[in-house]
């Protein structure tokens, strides 16, 4: 990335505090992140880490509650939206300020519907004067349909802003609560522009969020201060400093010692240890979450569906849950968590059973043995937190029907990029619903998100089921909906395009100190409103 010498000359004296563990002072709050970002613009971005590292900074149209799943007002202060779910209009916040003083750019106007139509025509229109920056993917974008759905997104006066689709779809205003919805500044982009910089923007980040980017060094520490002016829910804290510590171990070292105070993603071994601590609070929820097993549908013979059952069937889940999970997760039967109302619980799991998974790879006319890749995520992951392990499980499990399993694994940026390009004949993944939406879960088996670069990793392509996709969005009877997913889950199970392992619960470590932090359904990591006493 690109920084200018006094942002990182800051980034390293405060990575000289951290060290010292200087950072736990009474106005910086410290935050043990399990990775470094990929940028700073979610749209960009697919990962929750990287969105947590460009949450403080960004707000959007609607928002979600915080802690919650219920969407409300953000920088639209009201909306209507038309009586076949097309047409929403937006009426914009008067006076929201964006940040001042960030890598040489003062604001000269306030947030108004400039800012949406440019933060949007960027993922859309292949002509925008930022479309091609730092890569030009915008995968969610693309995913969700909206690059093909959206007809035009229209300034009607500097405050009010109208989007219109080609096809209904209810799930609209869920959805710009995202972080790929999130709003830029428009100016900051011209700015950038005329200095010939344009690439900094993704890496030095603007926007009217609680807090304000202030450094970033790669792999070591992000730092943040408190915005004065931030028209909603203010931050409590002067500073906001994510630690950057990849091991879960570290992790834990860094809260006992006062070095951090929340940390995602502790190791189930550690937890009996940290409940005992009276200095710490560990808090949890059911995950809306699913870890799985892709099946690369394009790549025989897994093409053959008889094939991917049966190797779901060579895999014991049971002794996975107790190894890996450690008792903080429960079998998953369908894509979605049995939390959501649209669960189908009449599907039922694929049994255990080598002899059966045998006889089905004969059926289907696979010779054994039979040679694999399987690969892994070199990172904890809220819906899986030790792949290696599993993936050495699994390795194990298959031996015993015949099939080679090569283990292979990447650096995090690069195995998911890999993955969504269709590499891999098998990978485990996973996801971790983020608007609340059953449409969140199933666009990942849609075909849009089945093209090269999607988030479709089993690249499996049903036009019946994504009928069905598309139909749910239209509808605002929800018990008609349900009907569409509980099919939909049907087919899932019939065709087995990824053999769905765990739903995890999600457990967050914090210091007796913090108070007023949510622990997000949707495994985000938001400060503001949070204070230590």
């Amino acid at each position: 990335m690109t920084v200018n010498r006094p942002t990182l000359r800051s980034a390293l004296a405060l990575a000289a505090l951290l060290a010292c563990g200087a950072a736990a002072s009474a106005k910086t709050l410290v935050y043990c992140a399990e990775g470094s970002p990929e940028n700073f613009t979610p749209a960009l971005n697919t990962t929750g880490t990287s969105f947590d590292a460009a949450k403080p900074v960004y707000d959007h149209l609607t928002q979600f509650a915080r802690g919650t799943t219920q969407v409300e007002p953000g920088l639209a202060e009201s909306w209507t939206v038309s009586p076949d779910s097309k047409v929403f209009t937006f009426k914009l916040r008067h006076g929201v300020k964006f940040h001042s003083g960030v890598n040489g750019f003062t604001p000269t106007r306030d947030f108004n519907a400039d800012d949406v139509v440019w933060s949007f025509e960027r993922q859309w229109k292949p002509d925008h004067p930022y479309a091609k920056v730092s890569g030009g993917k915008y995968d969610y974008f693309a995913d969700m349909g909206l690059k093909d759905d959206l007809v035009s997104i229209e300034k009607l006066d500097p405050y009010t802003v109208r989007l219109t689709l080609k096809k209904p779809n209810v799930t609209m205003l869920a959805n710009l609560a995202m972080d790929f919805a999130a709003i830029h500044s428009a100016e900051y982009a011209d700015f950038l522009a005329k200095g010939n910089r344009k690439e900094q923007f993704d890496q030095i980040p603007v926007g009217t969020g609680p807090f304000q980017f202030v450094a970033y060094q790669k792999d070591a520490v992000i730092r943040y201060k408190a915005n004065p002016a931030y028209w909603g829910e203010k931050a409590k804290v002067d500073s906001l400093v994510f630690a950057i510590t990849t091991d879960p171990t570290a992790r834990y070292s860094k809260l006992k010692a006062g070095e951090c105070h929340v940390s995602a993603y502790p190791r189930p071994a550690d937890l009996p240890e940290m409940q005992k601590d009276a200095a710490l609070k560990v808090i949890s929820m059911p995950g809306l979450n699913i870890g799985y097993w892709a099946f690369n549908v394009q790549k025989p013979p897994l093409d053959k569906k008889e094939v991917r059952q049966a190797l779901t069937m060579a895999i014991d889940k049971a002794a996975i849950l107790k190894d890996v999970y450690m008792g903080a997760g429960t079998a998953a039967v369908n894509f979605i968590p049995p939390t959501m109302a649209a669960f189908n619980g009449a599907v039922k799991d694929y049994p255990y059973d080598p002899a059966k998974a045998k006889a089905l790879l004969a059926k289907a006319g696979v010779k054994t043995p039979l040679d694999i890749d399987l690969w892994y995520m070199p990172v904890q992951r809220p819906y899986n937190p030790n792949a290696k392990r599993m993936a050495e499980m699994m390795q194990a499990d298959l031996a015993k029907v015949g099939v080679n399993a090569k283990l292979v694994t990447y650096e995090w940026g690069e195995y998911r990029k890999r993955l969504q390009q269709g590499e891999p004949m098998t990978a485990l993944f996973g996801w971790n619903g983020d608007n609340g939406d059953p449409d969140n879960f199933f666009f990942l088996h849609g075909c849009d998100a089945a093209r090269p670069g999607g988030n479709n990793i089993s690249k499996w392509c049903d036009k019946a089921y994504d009928a069905k996709l598309t139909q749910a969005r239209t509808l605002t009877d929800a018990k008609a909906r349900t009907k569409l997913y509980q099919e939909m889950q049907v087919m899932e199970h019939d065709a087995q395009p990824d053999d769905k392992i765990a739903h995890s619960v999600v457990f967050e470590v914090l210091r007796k100190e913090v108070v007023g932090y949510k622990q997000s359904p949707f495994n985000t990591h938001q400060f503001n409103g949070v204070e230590l006493k």
